[in-house]
């Protein structure tokens, strides 16, 4: 694994000439992406982060921390906050940033502890990979989780990506679901070896959710088809 995402944030950490992340998906152009928004501070975010970190309470668990932005704010406000990437090179990032208990491992492999809030923002559906491996990540989760814990996830319907036809329905590929994708990245000359990423509509998040025994509520909608939603254990 390259790491690409991980060098272009740590690049931009230790001042060694970042550069713009180019990122392409199975259904769009490559895109530029300036390294600093993975830097931006509250004021900054998103309003559906900004809603994310004032709901977020008590041991807090931010999986796919990237470069660390929602960690430390929680831990400025005085939060017990674990942050975990994947990325070896976001985790020393995070580290330089600051941020006291920042490691890298796959939130899988976490054993024996619980938190009351676990954030997965950032279109936080995305490391499910694919709608088939969905249940499996959830169950992680739920295990997570204390008995009045929350999972605070947000995502998108990314439907309108897609042509639609006379009668306006849309023209989505007859296999699999819609929302399953294959990203690229590319940094400084370098391609990353292509992964699935999964975008999530509201309601299937909430039927694969209810599937694995957690309640699902919409907590706020964004501007262009993405949302928040908390997940919570079903007996609570």
């Amino acid at each position: 694994m390259l790491d690409l995402f991980g060098k272009a944030i740590l690049d931009y950490q230790t001042n060694n000439s970042p550069e713009n992340i180019i990122t392409e998906t199975t259904i769009s152009e490559p895109d530029e992406m300036d390294v600093a928004y993975l830097f931006r501070n509250y004021k900054n975010m998103p309003k559906l982060e900004q809603k994310a970190l004032q709901l977020a309470k008590g041991k807090i668990l931010d999986i796919g921390c990237g470069a660390g932005s929602h960690a430390l704010y929680l831990q400025n406000q005085k939060y017990d906050v674990v942050a975990v990437d994947i990325s070896e090179n976001a985790i020393k990032a995070c580290k330089l940033r600051g941020i006291e208990n920042a490691i890298n491992i796959n939130f899988l492999e976490l054993e024996n502890q619980t938190f009351d809030t676990i954030l997965l923002l950032m279109n936080g559906t995305g490391i499910f990979e694919t709608l088939a491996k969905t249940s499996i990540y959830l169950q992680k989760l739920k295990s997570l989780l204390t008995p009045n814990g929350q999972i605070l996830i947000d995502s998108s319907d990314i439907i309108y990506m897609f042509d639609q036809d006379e009668d306006g329905a849309y023209l989505v590929p007859a296999s699999g679901y819609y929302g399953e994708l294959i990203f690229t990245i590319h940094y400084k000359n370098q391609t990353e070896k292509s992964f699935p990423w999964l975008y999530l509509d509201y309601n299937t998040l909430q039927n694969v959710a209810h599937a694995n025994g957690l309640q699902c509520q919409l907590i706020k909608e964004g501007k262009h088809f993405d949302y928040l939603a908390r997940l919570s254990h079903t007996d609570k």
